[in-house]
Parts: C-alpha cells; structure tokens; sequence
C-alpha cells in the first residue's frame, strides 16, 4: 500500500497553542513507518492552480496563495495562515490527485495521503476550520475529470460534519457524500435532513456516543447507501477525533472501531470499485489517538485480502 506525505506539510504554522500542529502529522508518520515497515511512501507533489480551480474560486485560491505572509496571519478565530502555508497546502491536495492517479492507473489499488493542513471544512469559497483546501474535493474532481469517473463516494468519519465537502458537491450527483459527526459540535451544520439533490447523507451522533451508535448508523443505514450507489472510487475523510481521547469533541470510540469502519469500506471497494479506495488524513488532536488509529486504519485498508 502506497503513502503520500510531503515535509512541506510539517511546516504549516497556525500559531502557538493551535490544536492543529506539526506534532499531529510527526505523530502520524512515526507510527506508521514503526508499525507498518512494508508502505510504499513517496513524495506528495504540489497540486496546480488549475487543479484546485475546480472546486475554489479564484479568490479563495488567491488569499492562500498569493498573500505574502511573514508572520502568522489568522484568517477567522480558528484558520491561519503562515509564510509555508501554502505550499503545505497544494502539497496536501496534490497527494490526493497522486494518489487518485496511482489507485486508478496502477496494480495497488489502496493509498492514504499523509497530510496536513486538513481540509473538510473549506468551502467552494471560504477556507475555514483549520482548512485551507479542500484536499477530499479536489481528489474527486481529478477523479472526475481527468479519469472520467461518474460515481465517486466520499465517505467522512471525522467527529466533525464536513461542511465544505457537502458545500462543494451537494448539486453534483456524481459524487455522494456521506458523513457521521456529533451534533451539537462545529461547524453545526449536517443535519439529517440536509439532502443535496439526493446525493448527500448524514448521520447525527449525539454527544457520548459510542461503538455500538456509530457502528449501527454505518451498517444499517450509510454502508447500504454506498453499496446501492456502487461507486467507481472510494474517497475517505480520515478524521481520528471521534475517539474517546480526542479534547475537542466528545465521541467514545476506540482504536478498533477505525479498524471496523475500514474494513467494510474496503469490502465495498473490492465490491464495486476494483478495491480502489483513497484515505486522506482529516482530523484528530489527540497525539496518543492519532497513532493508535492511524495504524489500525492503514493495517485494514492493507490487509492481504485488499492487495
């Protein structure tokens, strides 16, 4: 199985005390290459302007790209940027576009980008939450794009509902989006009863939910979406922050409930997809968390049966 990271992505800096930081991806990465020797990791390439172009307008692209920054610049309460932002930023969306290529054109059919900032939460025209750009976004419209796809599955287990994904694509019946988050909790959006045009699904998980909510809202209801709407790719939003440990949320989910999640994604993309399946790092800021479940996910998503 293939990892994309990029150093680039160590050296974004929203300020000191922010809860997203380096430390999050050093975590990541050092937990993978000690537990899982056998990856295949390479060098996340940048993505272009064009690339990021459909999904942002060009004054989103512009406020991350071309404002010269030599000290943290904050951008709402929560977003910053800083003077190696932006590379961190086209470096986080062009692993998925690699990894889309990859999973797409070559025999290994798994891969998870490594990355940072995240990404879930910027919209079509406003980077928010700790988001610059929409990494998951802009991997299914290369997807869609450049390989002509016509039915790719975004799926997010990020505690927090993914506004910008759901912003980007709710007019789009090509991509379905899926999502379980705890609500009440930022950005308070992803109501149940938001639908897109069909093609949107989310699943309110109540503050203390725990392993049997969360794994009976995905095998009863989102799992069988997905496996009605048999897409070509599976994209997932590979937030860790619904685990028990997490300080900014209030989920209760362990290790082994990542392991689960990824597992049955993974059946359905042996199912439908050819196996091809693309994972991008979301959310998670507990250091001890990020490890465990960054292991478990990746182990599943490279298990034997899922070559």
């Amino acid at each position: 199985m293939r990892v994309y990271s990029h150093p680039a992505c160590l050296s974004h800096e929203p300020g000191p005390g922010h809860p997203e930081c380096s430390a999050r991806l050093e975590a990541v990465i050092s937990a993978l290459r000690s537990a899982l020797p056998t990856l295949d990791w390479q060098q996340a390439p940048a993505a272009t302007r064009e690339q990021i172009a459909r999904v942002h307008t060009a004054d989103h692209i512009a406020t991350i790209l071309d404002t010269v920054v030599t000290e943290t610049l904050r951008l709402d309460a929560d977003t910053a940027l800083s003077a190696s932002s932006a590379e961190a930023a086209l470096r986080a969306a062009g692993a998925g576009i690699a990894a889309v290529d990859w999973v797409l054109t070559g025999k290994n059919r798994r891969a998870f980008c490594a990355v940072r900032p995240p990404g879930h939460h910027a919209t079509h025209r406003t980077p928010m939450g700790f988001c610059l750009f929409n990494s998951v976004a802009v991997a299914a419209a290369h997807a869609l794009k450049a390989h002509g796809l016509e039915r790719v599955s975004i799926v997010d287990f990020d505690v927090h509902h993914g506004n910008g994904t759901q912003d980007i694509f709710q007019r789009d019946l090509r991509v379905q989006y899926l999502s379980s988050h705890q609500i009440p909790l930022y950005p308070n959006t992803g109501r149940s009863d938001e639908h897109g045009v069909g093609n949107i699904h989310n699943a309110e998980l109540p503050p203390g939910s725990g392993a049997p909510v969360f794994r009976s809202v995905w095998s009863n209801t989102l799992l069988p979406i997905i496996d009605a709407f048999e897409p070509q790719l599976i994209l997932i939003s590979a937030g860790f922050d619904a685990h028990r440990l997490d300080p900014l949320a209030d989920l209760r989910l362990e290790a082994e409930d990542y392991a689960w999640i990824s597992t049955e994604l993974g059946r359905l993309a042996d199912a439908h997809s050819q196996g091809r399946l693309v994972s991008l790092l979301e959310g998670g800021y507990s250091l001890t968390a990020l490890r465990e479940c960054s292991v478990a996910h990746v182990r599943a998503l490279a298990s034997p049966a899922s070559p």
